[in-house]
């Protein structure tokens, strides 16, 4: 794995999976995280492609998808920059969550826990993160 930074951006590239998912993904999440501060400029898409050293249509197609999600916006002439709406980024992460549990639901189903063996695991996790007893 190979891992870059770009300006604001990090990026850990595994050259065994497809790139422009993996730029897809961690843009999303930065943003998401609020790594990327709302209205900021990102690279373009040669000087990503460039540092990242991958085709410029790999990071075309990546910034394509997340104009499609509206977690950023072209200005014409000074390049794309991600969304300034607080909003647009809050139902992102809202909907991001919502698809991370429903695969981590699916996941713990398809290993035959119920509900309450989710539920207790969590609770027993969230105990020993802060410290406390896990039984």
């Amino acid at each position: 794995m190979n891992e870059q930074q770009v300006g604001a951006l990090r990026f850990h590239i595994d050259f065994s999976q497809p790139l422009y998912e993996q730029i897809l993904d961690q843009v999303r999440s930065s943003i998401a995280k609020g790594e990327i501060g709302l209205g900021e400029k990102m690279p373009s898409v040669r000087e990503l492609a460039q540092e990242l050293r991958m085709n410029p249509n790999t990071v075309m197609r990546a910034y394509m998808e997340l104009e499609r999600d509206g977690l950023t916006e072209k200005r014409r002439g000074q390049g794309t920059f991600v969304t300034s709406s607080a909003e647009r980024v809050k139902t992102f992460r809202t909907d991001l969550a919502a698809r991370y549990i429903e695969s981590f639901m699916a996941q713990m189903e398809s290993l035959g826990m119920t509900w309450e063996d989710i539920e207790d695991y969590v609770r027993r996790r969230s105990r020993a993160e802060e410290g406390g007893p896990t039984s």
